[in-house]
């Protein structure tokens, strides 16, 4: 280590040089890297509704429908005014009402009333529009124009097509919020003005190497986008809180500058690699989920940590280097306590502690089991807050909730076509059935229709069946539904029935992510639980480590099922990652002070002394993720990162608690075993040690 620093601070003006450059570069070239926001593109490539929308691209022009227009109080002819217009719009593929579904011009009383309300209810009409999505802002914008801002309309395509532009600024709005406040923690938690501005440079330059270097994935996932460098703030900057905290005691110990920074790398660079490599293998365990979010925030927050990493050991100590004296000028006093009355409140009051501990980790393991998910994004904004949400909730309180679902069979057999289209319509829960059937006419030949009418229901090797449905996911039986739906083609065709649309998305993301979990909880544990053993070459410390924050993400992820509400899968699969990876950085710098002290003193002694060194540097880490996670949560109308938002900081503040008042119980209560079970523990023992109060007096 010490051949590494010493090349780094005799060089440190070249590479403080480039590193600069590159960040520059790499804050171009973030400009360049591509955002998903369907959450279709996101679905193993061999999911059965991915490849039914393979062939629906190919066999037809139109897609499921992915637009609900509504207009109010308008006749049956101003209905069929405003779909003219809206079908002569560029983009707009086709629109669906009740003219292809019932015979308009005959006595409306004499068609299926459920068919009726489908469409047109107490003078309001609904549209069931297909817009391209290759140009989706420009057709939205021009479908608002048509119907007026006192008109609704809601959607996957309008959602899709809204969703960059309102996401990017709230993105900007969370940012210009989150790094004041950020400053002002670091500001309370240093000894030194100048101190947060070596640490938000260090951190800020990490980030911009690693959304430029995301060009060459492409393109990144919006959620992806949106949280990556927040949370790379919030994770990481701990690094460089451990780093310049050993520098500051170093140099109050009579070492001069340069020598204090040698031996702070020294002496943080094991809790900063091991809190990194947990953080890393996190993440990297959504590397092996077949949903595709979960490789793509994976990769980008992989190499985030690296970054950070490198610049914390690398960047940090040369930038301490070139500005110790403004540091050190700009000394005050400490703005915070020192801890000395917790410490003592902890281990007075460890034993009680300990078992509301055990009373509420049972309970929370169990519940965060139970937990009610979201899978696809028709949720995504439900808000009244935005257009988007007041829009959507005023269709669905006018005609309720809806989706659509398309099926396509093999043509040629028209008799199993009319059954089939019997059976469908039978189905609970299926209000309408667009087909040939019911638009032409079973005794019709295709031959004397007209072809445009023909075309989105017969392709050359296809028939097409699309479906309304009363439920959308979060609904109690959607999943059944669409199960029933798929299980009436299978009966007439097999594996040739092929069924594609948001609930059929949303149903083949349930079993994806479901299979994906089991194994990522695995294999993050697994990884952590690794590091953790060669980190402090013991068997024990690890388990009582990977419990404390396990029982932080337990108790962090009961909350929804207690509250009764759903939750997004991805947040749920994120925060799982994240949780683990980042706040066992608290209990890694916990242990490590915990095992150093316990070299020269006793155990309760350790954990006073322990709590009283550590406090402010975990406080800081997990204030930083609370305050990001909170005003991700409160800015963002989306509810994925809005929920996301809330996860992550309740978590920290969660993972805090417990790191300090429960793992020094635990510390304590296991000291023997800990002592036993570590190689070179090396632990005090008054009748071995000398002079106890001696000792203390010296650290």
């Amino acid at each position: 280590m010490e051949h590494y620093t010493n090349f780094i601070l005799k060089h440190k003006n070249i590479l403080i040089v480039l590193f600069i450059l590159a960040a520059v570069i790499c804050a171009i070239l973030s400009t360049m890297v591509g955002v998903d926001y369907k959450f279709a593109d996101y679905l193993p490539d061999d999911s059965p509704s991915t490849k039914a929308l393979d062939i629906m691209e190919e066999e037809y022009d139109q897609a499921v429908p992915n637009v609900r227009v509504m207009i109010k109080d308008v006749s049956i002819s101003q209905a069929m005014d405003y779909k003219e217009k809206i079908e002569k719009i560029d983009g707009v593929q086709e629109v669906n009402w009740l003219d292809d579904a019932a015979n308009i011009y005959a006595p409306l009383e004499i068609e299926d009333q459920d068919t009726i309300d489908d469409y047109y209810k107490d003078g309001n009409a609904l549209f069931q529009v297909t817009m391209d999505e290759d140009d989706g802002e420009r057709v939205v914008h021009e479908i608002r124009k048509v119907i007026g801002d006192e008109n609704y309309m809601t959607g996957d395509g309008v959602t899709d097509a809204l969703m960059p532009k309102q996401t990017a600024a709230e993105i900007q709005k969370i940012i210009l919020f989150v790094v004041p406040l950020v400053f002002v923690i670091l500001l309370l938690a240093t000894n030194s003005w100048f101190e947060p501005v070596l640490f938000m440079v260090t951190i800020g330059i990490a980030i911009l190497l690693n959304r430029g270097t995301n060009l060459m994935f492409g393109t990144i996932s919006f959620v992806t986008n949106a949280a990556g460098s927040i949370l790379q703030l919030a994770v990481s900057m701990d690094y460089g809180i451990f780093l310049l905290h050993r520098f500051s005691e170093n140099r109050q110990l009579g070492e001069e500058a340069e020598q204090a920074i040698k031996n702070a790398v020294k002496q943080s660079v094991g809790s900063v690699m091991s809190s990194g490599l947990t953080t890393v293998t996190g993440f990297a365990a959504l590397i092996f989920m077949r949903f595709k979010i979960g490789p793509d925030m994976g990769w980008v927050m992989v190499k985030a940590i690296l970054f950070s990493l490198l610049s914390v050991l690398c960047l940090l100590p040369m930038l301490t280097m070139v500005f110790y004296p403004l540091i050190e000028r700009t000394e005050h006093k400490p703005l915070v306590p020192k801890f000395r009355l917790l410490s003592k409140v902890v281990l007075d009051w460890r034993v009680p502690m300990l078992i509301l501990f055990i009373i509420v980790t049972i309970p929370s393991y169990l519940g965060q089991q139970k937990n009610s998910f979201l899978y696809g994004g028709t949720k995504i904004y439900q808000s009244n807050a935005t257009q988007l949400g007041r829009d959507m909730n005023a269709i669905e309180d006018e005609y309720g909730v809806s989706s659509q679902i398309a099926l396509m069979v093999p043509k040629g057999d028209m008799e199993k076509e009319i059954q089939m289209n019997r059976q469908l319509k039978q189905i609970d829960g299926v209000t309408s059935v667009v087909s040939y059937i019911n638009s032409v006419g079973e005794s019709i030949p295709k031959e004397f229709v007209p072809e445009e009418q023909v075309s989105q229901l017969y392709s050359e090797h296809y028939s097409r069946y699309v479906l309304t449905v009363d439920a959308e996911e979060g609904v109690d039986g959607w999943d059944d539904l669409v199960e029933d739906i798929k299980r009436t083609g299978s009966k007439y065709y097999g594996d040739d029935a092929l069924v594609a649309g948001n609930l059929v998305s949303a149903l083949d993301l349930k079993t994806t992510i479901t299979q994906d979990m089991k194994k990522v909880n695995v294999l993050s544990i697994g990884f952590v639980f690794l590091i953790l053993l060669l980190n402090f070459k013991s068997i024990l410390l690890p388990i009582i480590l990977t419990l404390v924050i396990e029982a932080s993400i337990w108790i962090n992820l009961t909350v929804p099922y207690f509250a009764d509400s759903q939750l997004f899968y991805i947040g749920y699969l994120i925060i799982s990652s994240v949780q683990l990876g980042a706040t066992i950085d608290y209990g890694i710098l916990f242990t490590d002070r915990y095992k150093e002290y316990r070299q020269i003193m006793g155990k309760k002694r350790a954990v006073l002394r322990t709590i009283q060194s550590c406090t402010v540097s975990i406080a800081t880490s997990a204030s930083i993720l609370t305050i990001a996670g909170v005003i991700l949560g409160i800015v963002s109308t989306n509810e994925v990162l809005s929920q996301l938002g809330i996860l992550i900081g309740r978590g920290a503040v969660i993972s805090f608690l417990l790191v300090i008042f429960i793992l020094p119980g635990l510390l304590l209560m296991f000291d023997g075993a800990i002592e036993k079970l570590t190689w070179n523990a090396n632990f005090y023992h008054r009748e071995r040690g000398g002079n106890l109060h001696e000792l203390q007096e010296n650290i």
